[in-house]
């Protein structure tokens, strides 16, 4: 088995894994970055909106409104951190030194929207491809910079602890220590160990354990998973948002409309044409991600409509093209001119507001595992996450988890074993391990087995761990997925490796981490929503 040893190893490639890698490789650190595709298929390409940057004289206002979003349940340290640290991660990489296009108007200034739950304008963005816009300058300075090597179409497998993996038997008496990953090479089929000092977890979301989506193809919750799998404390997981407007016309593909058309005076409707959101809440369509998803769904379970109208009939033609292009473009392709009639809509599952429990520095529970991006959770967005809260959340993230590895392992090397290093969980001292060589069944999985298992996932999810749930529908999707996962693992123990089979292992955990969490919270909370036992 062919073994890489390395500085840091960033599983996951968009913002908050680059932003990583371009931290720590400054600071001096080698760094192997896994891509399972190329450089900009992430969740953080897809992000349209925009980012934060809020230079206003009273921060205070920003960070009420992430704790009014968040149902009163978010982390008061974790807010206070991104509030004042938010602006200079914006400055320093976006603005000054990479230069990314944001909108301007005619005097040069910064353009500033706003969105769902936010009290001001507060939001800069790029069009309305704030996120690819973001992510591309990122990753061509990513590829231009020394001792960051990027591993497209590799997959990690599972991660590497003292415990679980070491050729050195005592190991398993070490505190729990992460070494790295076994990673699949999807090109070659090959199967490698990346020994790594520090080990970083940026995976993103988990939305296509639902059956509709608004992530990238293979958001499983990977880090989830694989976090679970060695101990990992997890955390707020039945917090999944739903984005409340995904295009939904009959025979075309789901794809997200930002909430900044309703922050430029987009207003929802029922099928009548009646504004039902300002019956629901005081700022009307503007309302918290989690009131307005609710709303839809109630509306829509109510009429038997099969979608709801996002009305931009208040915009002038010209600055919806000008503005929106891109969702202009997408949804004119499909059948619906967004400037002369309004946009079919439905929820769909969007961002994870919990995952793999982190300190502000992207620490977890096991030494030399960090977690930075939708991967964490550092309690920032509680039970429901602000609009355009993420891609500053991935920055802010990033430059302090690879500030505090670098101060920790900066200069080390690899010593040998030091017995008064044992058991000191703030060593910087770590010692090169070896682990076991990996074994492989060679028989092909079935493709047809894999996709029908994922939608059988995508389904139960979708119908009983969705928008609203009961504890009598938690229950039947426990049932189903607990006999599902049996199925799985025998199948993924008997095939050789594949991206699909991979994927589809941590899907089912995911999915069963997430019903688990739902069913011990029986109070509705921001985004997870309980109903009595129907």
């Amino acid at each position: 088995m062919k073994i890489i040893r390395t500085d840091c190893l960033v599983i996951g490639a968009g913002l908050a894994g680059s932003a990583y890698a371009l931290h720590a490789a400054r600071a001096g650190l080698s760094v192997e970055l896994l891509s399972l595709a190329e450089p900009l298929v992430a969740n953080s390409d897809w992000a349209q909106g925009g980012i934060i940057y809020d230079t206003t004289p009273d921060p205070a206002s920003l960070a009420r409104d992430i704790m009014d979003a968040s149902d009163g349940t978010a982390n008061p340290a974790a807010i206070d951190q991104l509030v004042r640290e938010g602006p200079a991660a914006v400055k320093e990489l976006l603005l000054d030194e990479l230069q990314v296009g944001f909108d301007r108007d005619a005097a040069g200034s910064l353009d500033y929207t706003r969105e769902g739950g936010h009290s001001e304008r507060r939001i800069i963005h790029a069009k309305d491809t704030t996120g690819h816009s973001i992510l591309a300058a990122v990753a061509r300075r990513v590829d231009a910079t020394p001792r960051i090597f990027r591993r497209i179409g590799w997959v990690a497998v599972d991660l590497l602890t003292l415990s679980h993996n070491s050729e050195n038997l005592t190991d398993k008496y070490e505190p729990l220590t992460c070494f790295g990953a076994y990673v699949l090479d999807t090109g070659t089929g090959e199967v490698v160990a990346i020994v790594a000092k520090k080990t970083v977890l940026a995976s993103g979301g988990l939305g296509q354990i639902f059956l509709h989506s608004t992530n990238q193809p293979g958001s499983v919750g990977h880090g989830v998973a694989m976090a679970y799998r060695v101990g990992a404390r997890l955390i707020d997981l039945e917090y999944v948002q739903f984005h409340p407007t995904v295009f939904a016309k009959k025979n075309a593909p789901r794809f997200l409309v930002t909430e900044a058309l309703r922050g430029e005076g987009g207003v929802l409707v029922n099928a009548r044409g009646e504004r039902f959101m300002d019956a629901v809440h005081p700022r009307g369509s503007l309302a918290p991600r989690d009131v307005v998803a609710r709303a839809i769904k109630q509306e829509l379970a109510a009429s038997g409509e099969p979608c709801a109208l996002l009305d931009l009939s208040a915009m002038p033609p010209e600055f919806i093209r000008e503005r929106f292009p891109s969702i202009y473009e997408r949804c004119l392709s499909h059948g619906v001119d967004i400037t002369r009639e309004p946009i079919p809509v439905v929820p769909a599952a969007h961002y994870a507001c919990g995952g793999v429990h982190t300190d502000l520095n992207g620490r977890t529970n096991i030494r030399h595992l960090a977690a930075i991006g939708e991967t964490a959770c550092t309690g920032l967005h509680g039970a429901n996450r602000l609009a355009s809260t993420s891609l500053l959340e991935c920055l802010t993230g990033a430059k302090f988890a690879a500030r505090a590895d670098a101060a920790e392992i900066s200069g080390v090397g690899w010593p040998a074993r030091d017995a008064a290093n044992l058991g000191s969980a703030n060593s910087g001292h770590f010692r090169q391990p070896d682990p076991r060589p990996w074994e492989s069944p060679t028989r092909e999985a079935d493709p047809v087995l894999v996709r029908q298992d994922l939608q059988q996932i995508q389904n139960t999810m979708w119908n009983y761990s969705g928008v609203v749930r009961s504890p009598k529908r938690l229950r039947r999707a426990r049932r189903i997925l607990l006999e599902l996962r049996e199925e799985i693992q025998s199948f993924y123990r008997g095939c050789r490796l594949t991206r699909d089979g991979i994927e589809l292992r941590n899907a089912i955990q995911t999915a069963l981490l997430v019903v688990h969490a739902a069913a011990l919270n029986p109070r509705s909370k921001g985004c997870h929503y309980v109903v009595e036992e129907d």
